[in-house]
């Protein structure tokens, strides 16, 4: 039985909210409009761009896929609607949730390589003890719902009066809560991917396309470490969260031990955007073939 009276030549591709995207809009923008040509171009689909507010109530014909890069709650909730109507979304409504820190926290303590964090309420006295003061001494705050919206949602801070007062800005701006990480020193590497998710549907063998690099605002020591090491921290990680185009970013230390601090949904791939494009087009025209054979 098909999933519903599918449009099956209409994709819809969804932009990022501009909040979510501080200083990123264009980038943004540029490779969700590259990936649908690229998608054009391979499968017999036409990519329709919509705004996170223009995503309307599931009735009528359904796209044959969803892309979607939003991120707030109700942009999640009109997509997961169009979910229970069978439409896949790239990336799924749950796995864009699963990567907001709080959750992401939760989900990869213990199973991948990761600072020490809590989860602290802006509301509520700053929790205090040997592991605590420990962990304030030197420390990230960062935003725990949802990722970064704009400058100043990722703090370092030293000391809990620091600590104190990154929670209050945050909470100044509306963030609840936020995720207190220990800093760890050595080079900050980024890395991009494409691929996994829930149920595999790269349909090459599980393939994964992955790039990393050094971003360019920090110093390099040049720590020496396995690329092999950081590729398969970084889709260990990506695979947990259910994340299917995703980045994130790690610290390699002096003796080599890879440390992922955060893994967010459907990043700008500025970098590297005409090969990105073309591997998401590809993961998605493999994710396109897979419906069409169920649909029956």
């Amino acid at each position: 039985m098909s999933v519903g009276t599918a449009a099956p030549t209409v994709c819809w591709g969804v932009f990022r909210e501009t909040e979510h995207s501080p200083g990123r809009v264009d980038d943004d923008a540029a490779i969700l409009r590259e990936t649908g040509k690229r998608l054009e171009e391979i499968a017999d689909v036409t990519v329709r761009f919509l705004d996170p507010a223009s995503i309307s109530e599931p009735g009528g014909a359904l796209p044959s896929l969803i892309v979607a890069m939003c991120e707030a709650e109700a942009a999640l909730q009109a997509l997961h609607a169009w979910e229970r109507r069978g439409v896949g979304v790239v990336n799924g409504t749950a796995s864009v949730s699963n990567a907001h820190r709080e959750r992401a926290a939760a989900l990869l303590e213990g199973v991948v390589p990761v600072p020490e964090g809590l989860v602290v309420d802006g509301a509520a006295p700053l929790p205090r003890g040997p592991r605590e003061d420990a962990l304030y001494a030197a420390c990230w705050v960062k935003q725990a719902t949802g990722h970064k919206t704009s400058d100043g949602s990722v703090a370092f801070a030293s000391g809990t009066k620091a600590v104190r007062a990154a929670l209050d800005r945050l909470r100044s701006r509306g963030v609840p809560r936020a995720l207190v990480q220990r800093h760890v020193e050595g080079d900050w590497v980024k890395f991009y991917g494409v691929g996994g998710g829930p149920k595999d549907p790269s349909l090459d063998g599980g393939a994964t396309w992955f790039e990393w690099f050094y971003p360019k605002e920090r110093p390099v020591a040049g720590h020496p470490f396995e690329a092999g090491a950081l590729r398969a921290v970084a889709r260990r990680s990506a695979g947990l969260l259910g994340l299917e185009v995703w980045g994130g970013d790690a610290i390699v230390t002096a003796a080599g031990e890879i440390l992922v601090i955060d893994v967010n949904s459907f990043p700008s791939f500025a970098l590297y955007r005409e090969e990105a494009a073309r591997r998401i087009a590809a993961h998605l025209g493999a994710r396109l073939r897979q419906r069409t054979r169920v649909a029956v």
